[in-house]
């Protein structure tokens, strides 16, 4: 018996990065998943990497209500219930606020907090009780320059987050969010080509003088979807090696 022996776990935004190392993880830990990316083959990729584990996917995409309704019934479908969920996809962004366009914003606040909402909205009406767990940021938790309207939503995810564990409480779910700082993925390299050296700066200013990886992030996930964490919720978790102490 491992943490997640006989849970089921939806992963949304699985196809790489922290989402993929997560999935990884949690199969290790005993869940049975469901992967969920907007392109199919990585997640094919994905899952016969996993062979040997309970492991399906569908594609979907976060923005639309009708297709996260679709995988979240997928999920039930195939699995006969939902115990959890990672709400991992997002999109970034650069740019002063000044810069920024409209169009530019509507995408990212699409998918980063409108995609957060629906997915919390079928998820949680999917579920008898469980975890959900939502991806936040450290630049959720503070601001800086360069990166406003991704700030943005990851400011929305954590209220979301907050109002969420208030809404679905008493029902025995409960709901968290995960704040990374620097943490090697793709989404870091386009941070990477779009601020240069700002990583670095970050990575610099952390008291652990490193990037975290996916792993050190899904093992947190982990955690918050287990029932070790089975009384903590509305907790916005920072895995930033000490950037926000």
């Amino acid at each position: 018996m491992t943490a997640l022996t006989g849970k089921v776990v939806l992963i949304v935004g699985a196809s790489a990065g922290i989402g993929a190392d997560t999935a990884r993880l949690l199969a290790a830990d005993g869940a049975a998943l469901m992967l969920v990316a907007r392109s199919e083959r990585p997640l094919a990729e994905l899952a016969e990497e996993l062979t040997g584990h309970e492991v399906a996917y569908t594609t979907g995409d976060v923005a639309k209500a009708a297709d996260v309704a679709r995988f979240v019934a997928a999920t039930v479908e195939r699995f006969g219930r939902l115990d959890g969920a990672f709400n991992n996809a997002a999109t970034t962004q650069s740019g002063r606020l000044d810069e920024v366009t409209e169009q530019d914003f509507d995408r990212i606040m699409a998918v980063n907090v409108k995609g957060v909402w629906l997915c919390l909205r079928e998820e949680a009406r999917a579920m008898t009780q469980g975890s959900i767990v939502n991806m936040s940021s450290i630049g959720g938790l503070r601001g800086s320059s360069g990166m406003g309207a991704y700030q943005a939503t990851k400011h929305a995810v954590i209220g979301l987050t907050r109002t969420a564990a208030h809404d679905f409480g008493p029902r025995g779910i409960r709901v968290n969010a995960i704040a990374p700082g620097p943490t090697e993925s793709p989404m870091l390299d386009q941070t990477r080509l779009a601020i240069p050296g700002g990583v670095e700066a970050r990575i610099a200013a952390t008291p652990l003088r490193k990037a975290g990886t996916g792993a050190e992030v899904g093992a947190v996930a982990s955690f918050l979807l287990s029932d070790r964490s089975s009384h903590v919720s509305g907790v916005v978790l920072p895995v930033d090696g000490g950037f926000l102490a």
